[in-house]
């Protein structure tokens, strides 16, 4: 159903508010260098830092902006199931193709819990589900066993797995097919994820590197393993820069390397990259002949 190179987008702020004209700009930039797909309101877009209906609107621009040219995925978690089940219903009204959706964080479920909570979701809104596995963030993880199990529902069309194992992409092509949709959540991880089987990556280097993203992942999906590793060269610097301090604040400020006119604002509690983690993104742009 999706593949490629498929930016979590960043949220421009200004003054504390959303920047609307900045991100709109960001969805054309995306679309024009070969993005495959939107992914608004996830964690690089601090959704966790947004009202509900200020993130329903978030949404609801990037849809618009985007006009059909490419699908959006909605960023449509929450640890509360009732407001991911809200999330999901206005993001199909305003014409997204699919929600993406986090294991609920914080209140830590188990096996039983995860099923269902996205049991729940799937039988209540019909938009596709793509399950977000962060236990990095989430605590909990989902064990191969559960995702076979969520796997069989009819909502469930697959996974953003940013589980940091890479040999999940084979378990779980055991587990529910391979059919299923596996996505990369990790960008560093990419290439091997892609090897064994993913199809594409949701990623964060693709908000300020785009095309050389998108070539990336066709030269993965064409099985050109050489011009794949030669571009994994030279964005693998970025990759690991873009979290060398609390994301997405790296990723904030190499935009506005590139884009003069990008702000940098965040959302407490996230605050701007250190000194040392600023000059690592700046090397990394020039690693990769971005700036």
């Amino acid at each position: 159903m999706f593949s490629g190179s498929i930016p979590a987008l960043v949220t421009p702020f200004r003054d504390g508010t959303f920047d609307e004209a900045a991100f709109r700009r960001l969805v054309d930039a995306q679309v024009a260098a070969g993005s495959s797909a939107l992914v608004p309101c996830g964690t690089t877009g601090e959704s966790a830092t947004m009202s509900i209906r200020e993130h329903d609107h978030v949404v609801a621009v990037c849809i618009d902006q985007a006009a059909g040219r490419v699908p959006v995925i909605a960023g449509c978690g929450s640890n509360d199931t009732l407001v991911a089940l809200s999330h999901m219903e206005r993001a199909k009204a305003a014409g997204a193709a699919a929600a993406l959706v986090v294991l609920p964080y914080y209140n830590r479920p188990n096996q039983d819990g995860i099923l269902a909570h996205y049991t729940y979701l799937a039988d209540n809104c019909d938009l596709p589900i793509l399950i977000y596995n962060v236990p990095a963030r989430t605590v909990t993880d989902i064990s191969v066993e559960t995702m076979g199990r969520l796997a069989t529902l009819p909502g469930i069309v697959g996974v953003k797995d940013a589980s940091g194992k890479v040999e999940r992409v084979s378990a779980q092509r055991l587990a529910c097919g391979a059919d299923f949709c596996q996505l990369s959540g990790n960008d560093d991880m990419a290439l091997g994820f892609m090897a064994m089987g993913g199809v594409g990556c949701i990623s964060v280097t693709a908000n300020v590197a785009p095309k050389l993203c998108a070539d990336f992942q066709k030269a993965c999906l064409s099985g050109d393993w050489a011009g794949a590793l030669a571009l994994q060269d030279r964005l693998y610097p970025l990759h690991a820069a873009l979290f060398s301090d609390a994301s997405p604040g790296p990723v904030k400020y190499a935009l506005s390397r590139i884009d003069a006119d990008f702000t940098t604002d965040l959302r407490l509690p996230m605050t701007p990259p250190s000194a040392s983690s600023r000059a690592a993104v700046d090397a990394a742009l020039a690693h990769a002949g971005l700036v």
